[in-house]
C-alpha cells in the first residue's frame, strides 16, 4: 500500500496554483548516502578511523521524522525496508521517498574515481519492490553536451518513465551538474542545464512528469529563469552539495527561495551538522522569514552553547560564505 502523506501533496497544488506562501516549502531529509558513498556516508566513527554502522544512519531518519519538520524522507530501499518495520512515516506527516537509480557519477565511495568519468545510467533497486513500500521515487541524470552520453541518459529515463507508470510510482528528477567542466561555448553551466531540463520534459505529458526538480543552485540568474518558466508545470529544488559552513546552508536556502525554489532536498548538509533536527528547525526559520542567515548563524550557535553540543567551528568562521556560487546575494 502507498505511504503518501496528504500534506505534500497539499503543498505542491498550492504551489501550482501560484498561491505559495513559505509555510508551504518542502524541506526533504536526503538519507539515501549509501547509495552513492557506501558505508562511508554513514560517517567516520573518528576513535576507530571506520564508518559507523547502517543503524546511526537510520536512528537520524527516525529523530528527524519524528521532529515534525521535514516533508519527505528519501531513503535507498534497503533503509525504506528497515524503517517500515519500525515506523509508519506518513503517520508523521512524512513522505517516504526512494533513490531509484544511480549512475556512476554518484558513486563516491571511498577509493572511487568515477566522478572523474562521464556518468553511465545505472539501476539497482526495483520498481516493484520500491512500490510496496512507497509511491514516490528519485530518478536523476546528468547532461554532458555530448550526444552519445545525452542520448543514452535520456533513453534511460524514458524507458524508466514507462515502468514507473505501470508500477503506479510517481517520482521527482534529480538534475547533476557535471563533476568536471564540459564545453558549452561560452554559455553558462546553469543556462545550459536549465535549457536542457526544459527540452527533456517538453515532450513528456503530464501525468508522466516528475513532481518537481532536485538541482544544483547556479546562481540568482539561471534559478530566477527557470523557476519563473512554466511554474504550474515545473516546480524548482535545490540538492545540498557539501556540508560547507552553517552560513553556506542557511544562504542557500534563503537566496534560493527568493528566487524561485520551492524545495530543497538537503543531506550532508543536515547529517553532518551539529544538531541536525535544530539546523532544519532554524532552516524553515529562515524561509518563513523569521531570521536572516546570519541571524540564523548566530540562533543556531546559540542553541548548541545552550544544550552543551561543541560546534565544529568558531561563530566567527561558521560566519563565512565558503560557496563561492552564493556570494553575489549574501547580505
Amino acid at each position: 500500500m502507498p505511504l503518501t502523506a496528504s500534506g505534500l501533496d497539499q503543498k505542491l497544488d498550492r504551489i501550482r496554483a501560484g498561491t505559495y506562501g513559505p509555510k508551504d516549502f518542502i524541506i526533504a531529509d536526503a538519507k539515501d548516502g549509501d547509495m552513492g558513498g557506501g558505508a562511508g556516508a554513514m560517517g567516520i566513527d573518528p576513535t576507530r578511523g571506520l564508518a559507523h554502522p547502517a543503524s546511526v544512519y537510520r536512528s537520524a531518519m527516525t529523530e528527524m521524522a519524528a521532529s515534525g519538520l521535514v516533508d519527505i524522507m528519501l531513503m535507498s530501499l534497503s533503509s525504506a525496508e528497515a524503517l517500515a518495520a519500525e515506523t509508519d512515516l506518513a503517520a508523521q506527516g512524512v513522505t517516504p521517498a526512494v533513490r531509484l537509480n544511480e549512475g556512476t557519477d554518484i558513486w563516491g565511495f571511498r577509493g572511487a574515481n568515477y566522478r572523474s568519468q562521464a556518468a553511465r545510467p545505472f539501476r539497482t533497486a526495483r520498481l516493484d519492490r520500491a512500490r510496496a513500500l512507497c509511491d514516490l521515487g528519485l530518478y536523476a541524470v546528468t547532461f554532458y553536451n555530448d550526444v552519445d552520453r545525452d542520448v543514452a541518459a535520456l533513453n534511460a529515463y524514458s524507458e524508466f518513465r514507462d515502468q514507473a507508470s505501470n508500477a503506479g510510482m510517481r517520482h521527482f528528477l534529480e538534475v547533476f551538474n557535471p563533476a568536471f567542466p564540459i564545453d558549452t561555448g561560452g554559455e553558462d553551466i546553469g543556462i545550459f542545464i536549465n535549457d536542457a531540463i526544459v527540452r527533456c520534459l517538453a515532450g513528456v505529458a503530464s501525468a508522466d512528469r516528475p513532481l518537481f526538480l532536485k538541482m544544483q543552485y547556479n546562481g540568482a540568474r539561471a534559478m530566477s529563469e527557470l523557476a519563473a518558466f512554466d511554474p504550474g508545470n515545473l516546480i524548482v529544488g535545490i540538492l545540498g552539495g557539501s556540508a560547507g559552513t552553517t552560513r553556506d546552508t542557511f544562504e542557500l536556502i534563503s537566496q534560493a527561495e527568493r528566487f524561485g525554489a520551492r524545495v530543497a532536498l538537503f543531506g550532508r548538509k543536515i547529517y553532518y551538522a551539529e544538531d541536525s533536527v535544530e539546523i532544519v528547525r532554524t532552516m524553515r526559520r529562515v524561509v518563513e522569514g523569521d531570521l536572516s542567515p546570519i541571524d540564523a548563524v548566530k540562533a543556531y550557535h546559540d542553541h548548541l552553547g545552550k544544550t552543551g553540543l561543541s560546534s565544529y567551528r568558531s561563530l566567527q568562521d561558521d560566519l563565512q560564505v565558503t560557496d563561492p556560487i552564493l556570494v553575489p546575494e549574501a547580505q
